[in-house]
């Protein structure tokens, strides 16, 4: 019965991993557009920053987003496969060696930036 129930789970699952989304990694700067409903119309807002996380796999993955807005240091989480998540582009490969970032959470200015990646 296990065996049944871990393949009606896998093929659930398989409905949310049919959206193409880029390969990208921890401190990859993404542009993205987002779904927002405002009372009667929906709307896209666009979404840019630095990955800081990625967690889970599968249709549970997600990653968590930094950006600063108005000199705040703004986070928000995002399932990877969200139907929320209108489009999504990487702007540029960072070079970090982490798998969390969060000590971009205390720097401000320039120290807060990811080394980019020179692509050849």
């Amino acid at each position: 019965m296990a065996t049944n129930i871990g393949q009606r789970v896998k093929e659930v699952e398989a409905q949310f991993l049919e959206k193409k989304i880029p390969d990208f990694e921890v401190g990859d700067t993404i542009k993205m557009r987002i779904k927002v409903q405002e009372q009667d119309k929906v709307r896209t807002h666009p979404y840019e920053g630095t990955v800081i996380r990625k967690t889970g796999r599968g249709a549970k993955a997600t990653f968590t987003l930094r950006k600063i807005s108005f000199g705040e240091g703004v986070e928000r989480v995002f399932p990877l496969y969200s139907p929320v998540i209108e489009n999504l582009e990487i702007v540029s490969k960072g070079v970090v060696k982490r798998a969390k970032l969060y000590y971009l959470r205390d720097r401000l200015g320039k120290r807060a930036r990811v080394k980019r990646r020179q692509e050849s």
